[in-house]
């Protein structure tokens, strides 16, 4: 989708060219099968489910034959047909189904071709995601145009397919947002800065749910670093990997944190897109990755690793039964709330019957999915706020080394410009400080216990609010204070608020960068 498509339109075809387009038209199986309807038998088929690939469109079947008896083939075509279209078919070949379409179920097709303004008047906004995007047979002298089905995500008419003409292709899978001009009219909506938000939080939800901690998997690391049967290659990724990770020292000074920051694994595909080197060695998310593709190396002749390719690494790599497993853990495990910090502490326990290396790669996988969590909630909470001011968000977790354990030290930064900063042309040399700044901390810290930091900077201001969950660290943090202040103070910040907490933050109702577009349980 780009901002030059600027207007859609809705176009109904006559009765007489959709079931001349329809009637006969060939729905190829994709297991031929022998005898599934008797010889001049037409069974009733309802479409299931619809998908593009390529040029080809794939639908999921449901036949009831006159008997009762109800199956579900799979099915692909050069035309799509909406999820919830009503056909009459035969079997003409084992291979072939045959749309046999009769007046009273060609009226039932599935897909809107003209908007109801009498349930969504002029003006309405709509929410949609594209499933298909073909080219039209295009007449000499005229423009090209392309039609695509939509499957409407907002308004009353929320799960509908839409029939769309456009001038343009719209990516199968992307979402749009457009204004109702007529009923057979509409005009896109630009979505400039929102990065697809309604996209990210569906996948910010998915991501959440197969999530877990990253101290399972590093200690599961350093039992198979120390295993007899470990091969030479792997062991020294496993060394690497636990030798980078920094340690509390490291990130008291300035250059030390700026290079934990960097190596996090959120900025992964950034330094990717900038061109880095394939190999990013000190990157958290590349280093698991890597490791995950030499537990179970491909077959001869795979092509070499390569860290760009997150969700194709591991998709060669991880065998059926681990992602089968995967997948069932985002279904039976507690939703977290989408975006919410810190994520929750969760740790994966060995299934009965599986593996040591089973266990490490549902591990492996888990820490990926939590790391793409941070990112995806760095995503969803940029952007422009109600009064005009640009937030950028950095979400990420660094695993800190102590001793033979791991601390994980969860970190939010948040940058808010106003417009004249914004547009400022000596923006670039002013001082990062003018800006307004907030940062949250979350860490486990023995015998301390879990702690949560609040503060927020602007103009040399420091206000901060921490917060204890075990009574006496609480007790011990505000007795120290005070010298936390003069320090502070020493620095050149002026504090003007500096209070600890016995307990965790509020978590209230969040305060999202704009109104809800669409209702997540859609």
């Amino acid at each position: 989708m780009t901002g030059e498509i600027n207007t859609l339109g809705a176009q109904m075809p006559t009765p007489t060219q959709l079931r001349s387009a329809m009637t006969g038209e060939l729905l190829r199986l994709l297991q031929p099968q022998a005898g599934l309807l008797a010889p001049g038998e037409i069974a009733k088929a309802e479409v299931l489910t619809l998908r593009q690939i390529g040029q080809d469109f794939q639908m999921l079947l449901r036949l009831t034959q006159e008997n009762g008896k109800q199956f579900n083939v799979q099915t692909s075509s050069n035309q799509p047909l909406a999820q919830g279209s009503q056909l009459a078919v035969s079997q003409s070949s084992t291979a072939n189904l045959t749309i046999t379409v009769q007046q009273a179920i060609a009226r039932n097709v599935a897909s809107l071709t003209q908007i109801d303004t009498r349930q969504m008047p002029v003006g309405t906004l709509l929410q949609g995601k594209v499933l298909t995007s073909q080219a039209l047979p295009q007449t000499a002298g005229q423009l090209a145009q392309f039609r695509s089905l939509v499957s409407l995500l907002s308004g009353p008419q929320t799960g509908a397919t839409l029939t769309i003409d456009s001038p343009r292709p719209l990516p199968v899978g992307s979402l749009l947002s457009a204004r109702v001009q007529g009923d057979q009219s509409l005009t896109f909506v630009l979505l400039s800065g929102r990065h697809e938000q309604l996209a990210i939080s569906q996948q910010l939800s998915a991501q959440q749910s197969r999530q877990a901690s990253l101290q399972g998997l590093l200690a599961g690391l350093q039992q198979l670093r120390d295993a007899d049967n470990t091969r030479p290659e792997v062991r020294t990724s496993v060394d690497k990997l636990l030798a980078s990770l920094p340690d509390v020292r490291q990130l008291t000074d300035p250059k030390g944190l700026a290079q934990a920051l960097h190596n996090s694994g959120v900025f992964l595909e950034a330094k990717l897109l900038a061109g880095g080197p394939a190999s990013l060695a000190p990157d958290l998310k590349a280093q698991v990755i890597r490791l995950v593709a030499q537990l179970l190396p491909g077959p001869p002749g795979t092509a070499p690793f390569n860290p760009a390719s997150t969700a194709s690494t591991l998709a060669q790599v991880m065998p059926g039964m681990v992602r089968t497993a995967l997948g069932m853990l985002g279904q039976v495990s507690p939703r977290a709330h989408p975006g919410g910090f810190p994520l929750p502490s969760r740790l994966l326990q060995s299934a009965d019957g599986e593996g040591d290396l089973e266990h490490l790669l549902r591990l492996a996988a888990a820490a990926i999915s939590r790391l793409q969590s941070h990112q995806l909630a760095s995503l969803e909470q940029t952007g422009t706020t109600a009064d005009g001011n640009l937030q950028t968000t950095w979400q990420l977790e660094i695993p800190l080394r102590s001793g033979q354990d791991f601390m994980p030290l969860q970190v939010k930064l948040q940058r808010e410009e106003t417009p004249e900063q914004q547009t400022d042309p000596e923006r670039e040399r002013r001082d990062p400080l003018e800006m307004l700044w907030r940062i949250e901390l979350s860490f486990d810290l023995h015998p301390l216990g879990p702690l949560q930091v609040q503060a927020q900077l602007s103009q040399g201001a420091l206000s901060s609010q921490l917060w204890a969950e075990l009574p006496h660290t609480a007790q011990l943090i505000d007795s120290q204070l005070g010298a936390l202040r003069t320090r502070l103070q020493a620095r050149g910040l002026t504090v003007t608020e500096l209070h600890c907490h016995h307990g965790t933050p509020p978590q209230g109702p969040r305060t999202r960068l704009e109104q809800r577009w669409v209702d997540e349980t859609a």
